[in-house]
């Protein structure tokens, strides 16, 4: 065994662990976790701000399948991070926050030291799933196994680990074991009961979550042997591309809750049926959902719904298991023509507004094949969320549902570009949203991203001035200045062209963009501006 520090042992055992990138700022009460970073391999990335450091980690981790691990000072390092663990909570995003904390023996103490928090172990156990706190060298081993234990088994999200100033640099001991990873047994009995419902039934309606993202083969499969209309959550979205059984749009609309409704068998796979997608209007109601079949990976989130069968298992296991376990002979149930009827409704719902900005969308889509499309919380986001298939699995995500965080955009798109060197990365955010973390493109400069940064530019917070127009509350607070975004771009060294609203347009300048190779701006001036290149 070589005696290494507590740091050194830090970054050896996240190597075990299979982590090849870590983004962090360094700080003074980090230094030591920094000692063995230099010489492990692990790539290093330098946001701005530790809230983007949280949000690179999630946008690596959605598509890379791996957890995003972020490094932070103690202190506002931790509180700047708390948000991003907040939305990767919601989202089921795996992400391991390590930071520092002020010496053992000022803990709790309240005399002021630097960075000081009441009990900054107790607010990240608020957020994650699991926080450990380091105490002595010999307890880092069993940390890094806790913190590691819920991206194995059950529903992911945040994890925490802080080690102490005095501890950091302490001598410790090489050489932890990655823990095995622990799958829930499917249960063969459940499996027949489920493959039975669906056989009986004559109108299966299937709800695909972002727990299916990874099993599209075997999900379109079981939906042709079904003959049933597959509903995507917005996690889910890629899935399916241009099927006739899909239906890429929000079941809170009223025409996707009467395809759910009209079924007599709902089969759920890898969605918490959470408000965000299932109750986005608020109603304070969901489809009614006839002979329910649920399967989830976490034992806690089958137990939150009255549910006719659930099973407790990884979506796309538990879709093979019952596509062994189904008839051959596929069924007759007219699900393209539900599928069909229920699409034509749903983009009928949406209204005008957002369907012009859903052909945006589609003109951005074709333009890009396989892009990765990444948003924060913007019009052409909320647009897509209720209505829109994109045409690569996974490569769809954004902060407008589940927690809902602004400033999401633009850093979770360049911890997608680092887990993907070969996607083209398209991010979109507004104009208000792009300010919470417009510094952030400087990182993806320094790393040479592909990313094309779409900017939709209405001038202002445009959907929440909606908002409140439409329930009769003075518009107040929705306007703040926007920047001139091609000074910006001039000021971080890349290429930056203006467009207006115009979906061909739109795509030729973006179809220019991403051939170009490296981070750009392309700002969509809602307003109908000239046509502007730099």
């Amino acid at each position: 065994m070589t005696t290494k520090t507590v740091g050194e042992a830090l970054v050896a055992g996240l190597k075990a662990r299979n982590v090849t990138c870590v983004f962090g700022i360094p700080g003074v009460h980090t230094v030591e976790l920094y000692r063995g970073l230099a010489a492990s391999g692990i790539r290093h990335v330098t946001p701005r701000h530790e809230q983007g450091a949280g949000f690179m980690a999630d946008g690596y981790a959605r598509v890379s399948g791996q957890p995003g691990v972020a490094f932070v000072i103690t202190g506002p390092g931790l509180t700047n991070t708390l948000t991003p663990m907040a939305q990767a909570r919601a989202d089921s995003v795996p992400m391991l926050v390590v930071s520092g904390v002020n010496a053992s023996a000022t803990l709790g103490k309240g005399h002021g030291h630097l960075h000081e928090l009441p009990d900054q172990h107790a607010l990240a156990r608020t957020v994650a799933l699991a926080s450990e706190h380091v105490a002595r060298p010999d307890e880092l081993e069993a940390a890094l196994d806790r913190a590691f234990a819920p991206f194995a088994a059950g529903r992911p999200g945040p994890t925490h680990i802080q080690i102490p100033l005095d501890v950091a640099g302490t001598a410790s001991q090489e050489g932890f074991p990655a823990p095995a990873s622990t799958q829930p047994p499917l249960d063969s009995g459940q499996i027949a009961k489920a493959a039975a419902c669906l056989s009986r039934a004559t109108k299966v309606v299937i709800l695909a979550g972002g727990g299916t993202k990874c099993a599209c083969a075997t999900l379109q499969a079981l939906a042709e042997r079904l003959d049933a209309p597959v509903v995507q959550t917005v996690n889910a979205r890629g899935l399916m591309h241009g099927h006739p059984l899909t239906v890429p749009a929000s079941p809170s609309l009223q025409a996707v809750r009467e395809l759910i409704q009209d079924a007599d068998c709902v089969l759920a796979l890898g969605t918490e049926l959470g408000p965000t997608d299932h109750d986005m209007y608020a109603t304070g109601s969901m489809a009614a959902m006839a002979g329910l079949i649920r399967v989830d990976i976490c034992a806690e989130q089958l137990a939150r719904h009255e549910t006719g069968l659930a099973i407790h298992a990884r979506a796309g296991e538990a879709t093979a298991a019952l596509l062994a376990a189904l008839p051959a002979a596929p069924k007759q149930s007219q699900g393209a023509q539900r599928a069909n009827r229920t699409r034509a409704a749903a983009h009928e719902e949406i209204g005008p507004n957002y369907r012009q900005q859903v052909e945006v969308l589609n003109a951005m889509r074709d333009a890009v094949p396989n892009a990765l499309m990444i948003g924060d919380s913007t019009q052409p986001i909320y647009a897509g969320n209720l209505y829109y298939d994109h045409d690569r699995a996974g490569g769809w995500f954004n902060a407008a549902t589940g927690y809902g965080a602004l400033g999401y955009g633009i850093p979770a798109a360049i911890g997608a570009a680092v887990a993907d060197p070969s996607a083209h990365v398209i991010c979109i955010a507004g104009d208000g949203g792009a300010q919470f973390s417009l510094p952030e493109i400087m990182a993806a400069v320094d790393e040479n991203l592909p990313i094309t940064f779409v900017l939709w530019n209405n001038r202002g917070y445009g959907e929440i001035a909606t908002s409140m127009a439409a329930v009769d509350v003075p518009v107040v607070g929705c306007d703040p200045t926007p920047p001139e975004f091609g000074p910006a771009a001039a000021s971080f060294g890349i290429p930056y062209t203006r467009v207006p609203m115009e979906p061909q347009a739109i795509a030729a300048a973006l179809r220019e963009a991403t051939q170009r190779g490296t981070p750009s701006i392309l700002e969509i001036d809602v307003t109908g501006s000239v046509p502007v290149q730099e």
